[in-house]
């Protein structure tokens, strides 16, 4: 069952004498339970798409339903309630809170929500062991290598069980061994937990771990490969070669 659906999305910048089309007809839609990556080079309109879904940014034409919900037609409190509810976030740069702890960043979301401090330890607790990161729990964000704060942050996004997990990007900060690590977690958490995923990057290894590849062109969806029963590492062969078909937008990212 589609729980994330794209129709016909359009996003345009500028005036009709200087028109961008950043998206230009992009349809798609991911299941419940999918760990899907958006890949495409630098100007391929895969952030501009990230931010739509996330409803950072409005779409100029088209729809994006999620759960059920037209997103585009949301407005004000209904907005913001639909966001924290139904979505949890994954950023580059972590965007941690320096003067909380990694308990206290994650545990924030479920404090907003005035859920019993009981409720909240547990949930906490429980998060941190599949990130393993129960260790770290009462260290400040300066205390922490950069794979532990995406890992911290990636425990505040789910802990609100929201019904997708949407990352920007989630390695680009972190050297290969962590971002080894984060991927693993969250390949976890979605084999496990059937956390629903979608994931922009440009980096091939790391869309490897997802369970489908949506490349994106020019504002276009060109094509994509699906996992399957393949071991990772024959995937990730799959994904290169489209990636030097499409014109090496992996390295012309970089």
């Amino acid at each position: 069952m589609a729980l994330l659906t794209i129709q016909n999305v359009t996003k345009h910048y500028g005036s009709k004498l200087n028109l961008t089309k950043a998206l230009d007809g992009v349809s798609f839609h991911i299941d419940e339970g999918e760990f899907v990556a958006i890949m495409g080079a630098s100007g391929s309109g895969k952030t501009t798409l990230l931010n739509c879904i996330s409803t950072i940014d409005r779409v100029t034409s088209g729809r994006i339903l999620l759960d059920g919900v037209d997103i585009t037609k949301l407005q004000g409190k209904k907005l913001d309630e639909f966001r924290s509810k139904k979505l949890g976030f994954i950023f580059q740069d972590f965007n941690l809170l320096d003067t909380l702890t990694a308990y206290e960043n994650i545990a924030l979301a479920l404090s907003i929500q005035d859920i019993d401090p009981q409720k909240i330890e547990s949930a906490v607790e429980g998060v941190a062991k599949r990130l393993g990161i129960g260790d770290i729990l009462r260290k400040y964000p300066y205390q922490l290598s950069g794979g532990q704060k995406q890992r911290v942050a990636s425990a505040r996004a789910i802990i609100t069980n929201p019904k997708i997990v949407l990352a920007d990007e989630p390695t680009g900060a972190l050297d290969s061994h962590s971002s080894q690590l984060l991927m693993d977690r969250l390949a976890f958490l979605n084999r496990q937990l059937k956390t629903t995923i979608l994931m922009v990057t440009h980096d091939s290894l790391t869309a490897s771990y997802a369970t489908r590849v949506i490349f994106l062109k020019d504002g276009k969806v060109l094509g994509q490969v699906t996992k399957g029963e393949t071991e990772r590492k024959e995937f990730l062969g799959k994904i290169m070669r489209v990636v030097m078909r499409l014109g090496g937008e992996e390295r012309d990212a970089r």
